[in-house]
Formats: structure tokens, C-alpha cells, sequence
């Protein structure tokens, strides 16, 4: 016999279905043992200091349990995106009730036991934590940092056309300005290729402490912003589950229907005008079903609700038969049987297999996640004979190698960034693919590149989006690169360390497939400001990066396209790991064969036999580079001296993985001893030239034998000038570096004053050019590498 999904009957299924999620979601804040209270509650059972949050819990597995009927109702490919922020008794209790939490867990079993364990693990030491995070299954999303689920539900439809993200968004989220940029998503969305989203605002009213902004605004007012923006809002309101659960499923028919209608009338016809997606606007009580007043105040509909309602805690019992009345009026019994395992016909509410949001396969990377097919890098590289004549740019010479690697993997790999593909110098990608765009395309010849359907998404200003549909791409088993500005990577420092962290929990589980890795690209660096002045000079991001656990985070720095290109294989098929690569849209000398990069890819670092003279000998001093004007201003730095002092011996050594630098104490990739003291001696001096801020450089080198170290780095030292003298407000030029070189190696400071004061009166002269002519003095300029043997 079918199921009628909008019987009474059905309803009361539901309510009961719902009263069980919000009883273990209770239990979890507060209890460590008697689950079922089949006896009055003591302190033993009680956690020493409950710790969690419930005034959004209610309201969101009333959704949850509307969203299992439609899913039942309409055979769905549906997930859940939890954004409101420490609500993990959400995704816990219903993966719990559903069985996917036990058949990833099997010892916490959905008995009795069972129950008890998930009760004491939730927000306890060593257990789960009070937000949705990698651990529970069926979530790619941690509402920890607020602001990001609908980028992340857009990244994970694109390419996915039978998929709905239900992305859950709290009123309060809705403040934050990554949410706000967000509603802006269905701008790319394609009903055709791609999957939809169905937003759904739980609007309870309040935050910690305060009323939430949209709360107070009326119907009439959030219909005209949500119809703004191009979505169509339905909305839902009431604090009685019986009579707002037709309510809602006639609210969530027109949702579904809607999505339905939208996408047949798209795939029937390729019409891809940009349609009006279904918003849910759903306004319940903060603390649904909780304490009603505590102490004369209001509790449920207030802010109060947000965290632990009721104080009771072991050593604090005063209040223990308000707990039980709390719980009890879930009437537990009703709801699971003897055992403590849910009753049958609750049971049979929830979807099935892998139709149940918690084991939907597109959670734990996705359907048909498959490695990258990789063109062959060394068909785009350069012939670099002569070192240094050859002038190109990495990112135009890079982007042949990305167009074809779209068209070998059409269908999951993409590129994100804000409105910078172009500036970046990713000239290539448009050869095979164009920006994916769904509103009206101006047929006058100003909006270039841009069609419904495209491998490219940058056309909207904003870090957050790009990084956010990047993160939700990946994190769904498909292949991205993030590119950016690399002082408005900063921006999303903080998305990027959310990230790291969600991969290394799941790497934790051994259920968790690996994720393809997030590359990000910062380009228009530091070094090369070009108008931009100070506030685009900020390599920042290096150190925020390194500052994480080794095993999660890679940085590259190539010294020219060769070096880029023969790193991208790495890059491309690596796994549950942040890429970060520092690159040069600007011309620049091309030094490295193709051969020399591959060495620097597998090794992460190389000494430059025809940039050092130390052949058979112990060098007088190390010089080193790590990025792509630190390279270049190294080697006319060694040009400057071997012409000054033919006799010195120098060892150049050139950096492209970073991170193998540090101690294998600290990073598993990491050089041993015994390597690194044959790269850099033990006790030579080391003059390190970073694109980033120093004391990175000196922390590498602390637990290292040699401390006779010099770095020439980031100084926080910038202004709109000329590039080459960014690097002369900062020192990592070519005469600063050869001073200060030879004024510290041993035996030649003596001898090295009438060299320091042509070094210092050219750095005059560079000085009073600039400032005359707007350009940097000819030595510079014509400066090409003059070999040294």
C-alpha cells in the first residue's frame, strides 16, 4: 500500500520522530549515564559541566524530519548542511536515529548502550564536539565559523545535476558577510549541469544575546530582499507541531516542486535563463520545546535558549526534577522500545540506504570521484639554454597546461576566484572553456567569456565565494584551483585554517575517504606591487599556513614556469592537503631547464651547479632562495660579487617546497640532518632570501645545526613604487643582499668597503631615479644572468 506523506497519520509519525531527535539531543547536553531514566536522575549520571548549545536544536530536526519525508515523498538526492553554529546535536541525533552513526561507529549502538555513550560523548574530552564537524557522518560542513553554507552547498552541486543541498543557514548567520555575499550564488548555478540548492533560514529570532537583524523585519520586507537577490521565499511560522506540520509540507511540496519544475524545464528545453530558486523562510521559537521561564524570565523564544537552559550539573542537583520534566516531556517510552532502540514505525520515517542525508554518498567525496587525467607538463615547457634571456610569464606559459587540463577532465575540475582569472594572466583557460554566468550577458561586446555553462567561476568580488565553492567542490570529490591576490588571501586565512583542520579530523576516521586537495594561487605578490601600493603587500599567508600541522600543508614557490609547470603534477593528483602556491604573472627571466625543475619538484630544493663555485670545495657562504624575485635579485646578487671577489665560493641553492625545510620532528617530509647540513653546511653562513616574512626562515632554521643564518624577506615595507624598489624598501635586492653577503663571510669584510659604498651610492641612485623618472634605474632593467665558470 503507498504512503500517504500528508495523512494525519503520517504527521503523527513525524511529531514522534521529532520528540526523539530532541530527546537525544537533550540527553546529549546533560547526561553520562541512565539514558532512559528508568530511574530518578543522581549526580553520577549527570556531566560534571554541561557544556553545548540548544536554542537552535529544536527548530532545526523539526526540518531535518520534514526534509527525510520529501526525500521519502519524492525519492531525493538530498544532504544536509547544518550552518547555524554548535548545533552537532543536529547531525548526531538524527545519523543516530537513522543508523548511519552506528554503522560507522559500531559501539555505539542504537540500544540502550549505545545511547548512553552517545549521550556521554557529546561536548566531553575525548568525544564529539558541539558542532557538526568531519566526525559525523553526512556533513561537509562545520557551522563552527559562521558565514559559508551556502558557498559550500553551491560548490558541491555544481557538476552534480541530481543532487539538492539543503543548506541551513541561522538568522544570525545571515549578519556575517560571507552569508550575506552568498545569497548572490544563484547566479551561478546552472539547472541544467548542475544540482540546486534550497536554502533554508531558521529564523529563530536571536543570537547569544541579541535579536537577530532579519527576525524583525517583516514578511513583506524579506520578500522583497530575498526576490531582489532572484530567489523566491515561502515561509513558515508557528510553535505547535501539530498544526505546523502540514504547514510545512505543503511548504516543502512547493520547494521541491519548484526544483523539480525548474530543472525539467531547463533539461526539456536549454533554456538557462537564471531562475527564481525556492528560499524557505521558517520562523520557530529559539529553545522549541524547551524550558518555557526559568527564575521569572522567559527562556523559549528568547535569547536565554542559546545555550544550557537549565543549571544542573554533577555537583549542582538543585534543579535535577526541572531536567527530568524537561526530558520526560518527550515521553521517551512512547519512542524507543525495552532495549533503548527506536520503535519500528518510527524507524521506517527516515529514507533508506543511501538516501539518508547522513549516508548520502556525496558527503564523504561524492559519487564517482575519480583522480585528475594530467596533461604531459613537459609539452609546455620552455627552452632556457641561455639561463635568464628568455623573458616570459609563469601564469600565461601556466595556463596552456590548465586549459588542456580542462578539457581532459571536463566534468570535475574547475577554477574559482574573484573576478581576477584575467588579471592572473590565465589567458590559456579561455581557449577551452568560459565563465559560468546565469544572469541576462550583454550582446554588445562588454561582457567577454561569459556563458551559462563554463569551467570558470570569478564573477563575483569576493574571496569568501570563491574559496567557499572551491572548498565545497573539493570536499565533494572534485579537483579546483583557488586564485587570488595574494594579500586578499588573508581574507580567507581563516577559511583555509577551518579547512586544514576539517581534513585532518577526518583523516582521523577510518571511514572518511581522502579528500582531493584545496590548491590555492596567490599572485600580484609583494615583490611585484606594480600601482597597487602597500595595501596589496602582505605574503602573510605563507606563515599562517606553515603554522599548521606538516602532514596537511604544501608551499611552492617556483623560481620561474619550468618550475611551475614540473610541480603541477604534485599539486594536481595529491590528496587532504592545502597547496599553496606562490607564483609571477609578470615577466621574468626563465633560468631552469625543464630537466632542473623536475629535480626541484621530487626534491623540493636543488643546488644550482652553474650559479655556485664551490665545486669540490667547502663554500665561504650559502646563498639561498625560496620564490621568484628572491631567485632572481640571488643570482644578480652572485653576479655582483664573483665579479668583485672572483675568489669567493658560493653555493646557491634554489627552494621551491618550502616546507621540506623543517625538521622531520615537525614535518614527516621533512629534510634529515645529515640532508639538510649537506644543502646548507653547519656552520657557514646562510643568507635566505623569502618571499615571505623572515622569522619564518628562522623558525625553519632553529632546530637545525647551522645558526648562522641571514634572511632577507618581508619587512613590512611598502608604497606605490616601482617594483624593483619594493625590494629595496624591504632589502632582498640584489645590492643590499651582496653587502651585507660579503660584509659577514669571514676574511672579506676587511677588504669589502670600497664595495659596500658602491653598493650604497647606487642604491642613492636608484633612489633619486625612480623618484625623477617612474622607472627603475637601466642596470637593473638590462641586467641579464652572466655565467660565473
Amino acid at each position: 500500500m503507498a504512503t500517504d506523506y500528508d495523512s494525519q497519520a503520517y504527521f503523527d509519525k513525524m511529531t514522534a520522530y521529532w520528540r526523539a531527535a530532541n530527546y537525544l539531543s537533550v540527553g546529549q547536553l546533560y547526561l553520562t549515564a541512565n539514558p532512559l531514566l528508568r530511574r530518578p536522575l543522581e549526580s553520577s549520571d549527570v556531566k560534571f559541566y554541561p557544556i553545548g548549545h540548544w536554542g537552535t536544536i529544536s527548530g532545526q530536526n523539526f526540518i531535518y524530519t520534514h526534509l527525510n519525508r520529501v526525500i521519502n515523498k519524492y525519492d531525493l538526492n538530498m544532504f544536509y548542511l547544518e550552518g547555524p553554529g554548535h548545533g552537532g546535536q543536529v547531525m548526531l541525533s538524527n545519523a543516530y536515529l537513522d543508523g548511519t552513526y552506528s554503522e560507522k561507529y559500531p559501539y555505539i549502538s542504537q540500544d540502550e548502550k549505545g545511547m548512553q555513550i552517545l549521550f556521554k560523548r557529546f561536548s566531553f574530552p575525548g568525544g564529539a564536539a558541539s558542532h557538526a564537524n568531519a566526525q559525523i557522518p553526512g556533513s561537509i560542513h562545520e557551522g563552527g565559523e559562521l558565514g559559508y553554507t551556502l558557498s559550500h552547498a553551491t560548490g558541491a552541486v555544481l557538476d552534480n545535476p541530481d543532487v539538492i543541498a539543503a543548506a541551513v543557514t541561522g538568522d544570525g548567520e545571515t549578519e556575517t558577510g560571507p552569508l550575506a555575499a552568498s545569497w548572490f550564488s544563484n547566479t551561478f548555478i546552472n539547472p541544467i549541469s548542475d544540482g540546486a540548492v534550497l536554502p533554508i533560514v531558521h529564523m529563530n529570532g536571536f543570537k547569544i544575546s541579541n535579536p537577530t537583524i532579519l527576525s524583525r523585519k517583516s514578511d513583506e520586507d524579506l520578500t522583497k530582499y530575498f526576490e531582489g537577490m532572484g530567489w523566491a521565499p515561502i515561509f513558515v511560522e508557528g510553535d505547535d507541531a501539530d498544526k505546523l506540520n502540514p504547514i510545512m509540507a505543503k511548504a516543502m511540496d512547493k520547494a521541491i516542486e519548484s526544483i523539480k519544475a525548474i530543472q525539467k524545464h531547463a533539461r526539456e528545453t536549454g533554456d538557462t535563463t537564471m531562475p527564481h530558486w525556492p528560499v524557505l523562510i521558517v520562523r520557530t521559537p529559539k529553545g522549541w520545546t524547551g524550558p518555557k521561564t526559568w527564575n521569572g524570565e522567559p527562556i523559549e523564544g528568547s535569547f536565554r535558549a542559546h545555550q544550557i537552559p537549565i543549571p544542573v550539573k554533577r555537583d549542582d542537583m538543585t534543579h535535577k526534577e526541572s531536567l527530568e520534566d524537561w526530558l520526560k516531556s518527550y515521553k521517551p517510552e512512547e519512542l524507543f522500545d525495552d532495549n533503548g532502540t527506536l520503535i519500528p514505525e518510527l524507524q521506517a520515517m527516515t529514507p533508506k540506504g543511501d538516501k539518508r542525508m547522513a549516508a548520502n554518498p556525496i558527503t564523504n567525496v561524492g559519487y564517482h570521484a575519480k583522480p585528475l587525467i594530467l596533461p604531459n607538463f613537459e609539452d609546455y615547457a620552455l627552452d632556457n639554454t641561455k639561463r635568464g634571456q628568455n623573458v616570459k610569464q609563469d601564469m600565461i606559459i601556466w595556463s596552456d597546461y590548465l586549459r588542456d587540463l580542462i578539457k581532459l577532465n571536463p566534468e570535475n575540475f574547475r577554477v574559482f576566484g574573484p573576478d581576477e582569472t584575467m588579471s592572473n594572466r590565465l589567458y590559456g583557460l579561455f581557449d577551452a572553456t568560459k565563465r559560468q554566468w546565469l544572469e541576462p550577458i550583454d550582446q554588445k561586446g562588454c561582457d567577454e567569456d561569459m556563458a551559462p555553462a563554463g569551467r570558470i567561476i570569478d564573477s563575483q568580488l569576493s574571496e569568501h565565494q570563491a574559496e567557499g565553492f572551491a572548498e565545497g567542490y573539493t570536499l565533494t570529490g572534485r579537483h579546483g584551483l583557488f586564485t587570488s591576490y595574494e594579500a586578499f588571501l588573508r581574507v580567507v586565512d581563516s577559511m583555509l585554517t577551518q579547512h586544514f583542520k576539517w581534513m585532518r579530523e577526518a583523516a582521523k576516521e577510518d571511514w572518511h575517504k581522502p579528500y582531493p586537495s584545496l590548491n590555492v594561487v596567490s599572485t600580484s605578490t609583494s615583490f611585484q606591487q606594480d600601482h597597487n601600493g602597500y595595501t596589496h603587500q602582505d605574503p602573510g599567508i605563507l606563515t599562517h599556513l606553515a603554522e599548521k600541522k606538516g602532514e596537511f600543508i604544501r608551499e611552492y614557490l617556483p623560481a620561474d614556469a619550468n618550475s611551475l609547470l614540473a610541480i603541477s603534477p604534485k599539486v594536481f593528483s595529491s590528496q587532504n592537503t592545502i597547496n599553496l602556491l606562490i607564483t609571477s604573472k609578470q615577466p621574468r627571466p626563465q633560468f631552469y631547464s625543464i630537466e632542473e625543475a623536475k629535480v626541484l619538484a621530487e626534491n623540493g630544493l636543488k643546488r644550482i651547479d652553474w650559479a655556485s663555485n664551490d665545486d669540490g670545495v667547502e663554500p665561504d657562504v650559502v646563498i639561498a632562495a625560496a620564490g621568484t624575485e628572491p631567485n632572481m635579485e640571488s643570482l644578480a646578487a652572485i653576479n655582483l660579487l664573483h665579479d668583485n671577489f672572483p675568489d669567493l665560493k658560493f653555493r646557491f641553492v634554489n627552494v621551491v617546497d618550502l616546507l621540506k625545510l623543517k625538521s622531520p620532528d615537525r614535518d614527516p617530509r621533512g629534510l634529515s640532518d645529515a640532508d639538510f647540513d649537506q644543502y646548507f653546511t653547519k656552520d657557514k653562513p646562510v643568507f635566505f632570501q623569502f618571499h615571505g616574512f623572515e622569522d619564518l626562515i628562522r623558525d625553519i632554521f632553529f632546530d637545525r645545526h647551522n645558526h648562522n643564518l641571514h634572511v632577507h624577506g618581508y619587512r613590512e615595507e611598502g608604497a606605490i613604487t616601482t617594483p624593483f624598489d619594493m625590494r629595496v624598501l624591504n632589502e632582498l635586492d640584489r645590492f643590499h643582499l651582496a653587502k651585507d653577503i660579503i660584509q659577514h663571510v669571514p676574511g672579506y669584510a676587511e677588504k669589502s668597503a670600497a664595495f659596500v659604498q658602491k653598493m650604497d651610492d647606487t642604491l642613492q641612485y636608484h633612489h633619486d631615479y625612480i623618484r625623477e623618472t617612474g622607472e627603475d634605474i637601466q642596470e637593473v632593467l638590462d641586467w641579464t644572468w652572466q655565467d660565473i665558470k
